[in-house]
């Protein structure tokens, strides 16, 4: 079995600051790829940002030079730094990842349960 955990999520101020981290653990041969996507109240769910296991990094052009993703491959551990936050960027974020387990051949995608952000003052 394999869980993903987010943790960091809270209440900032406009031009606040975060860093969430989601925690992949279990029977895990491989993590391929790391997203963080977020979905606001009566909103779809959409990508913010990805992270292959060799580091190469995209972003949605609306984070663009304000967050920055990076991993730990030792930990397993995805991060989601978040600068410059706008009320705009309050939503759930949620912590993806494509892996293999161990003993298996073809990937699977895995959810993390979510962790609240809310920009307000």
């Amino acid at each position: 079995q394999v869980q993903l955990v987010e943790s960091g999520g809270g209440l900032v101020q406009p031009g606040g600051s975060l860093r969430l981290s989601c925690a992949a653990s279990g029977s895990i041969f491989s993590i391929i790829y790391m997203r963080w996507y977020r979905q606001a109240p009566g909103k779809q769910r959409e990508l913010v940002a990805g992270i292959t296991s060799g580091g190469s990094t995209n972003y949605a052009d609306s984070v663009k030079g304000r967050f920055t993703i990076s991993r730990d491959n030792a930990k397993n551990t995805v991060y989601l730094q978040v600068n410059s936050l706008k009320p705009e960027d309050t939503a759930v974020y949620y912590c993806n990842a494509i892996l293999r387990r161990i003993g298996e051949r073809h990937s699977d995608e895995y959810w993390g349960q979510g962790t609240q952000v809310t920009v307000s003052s």
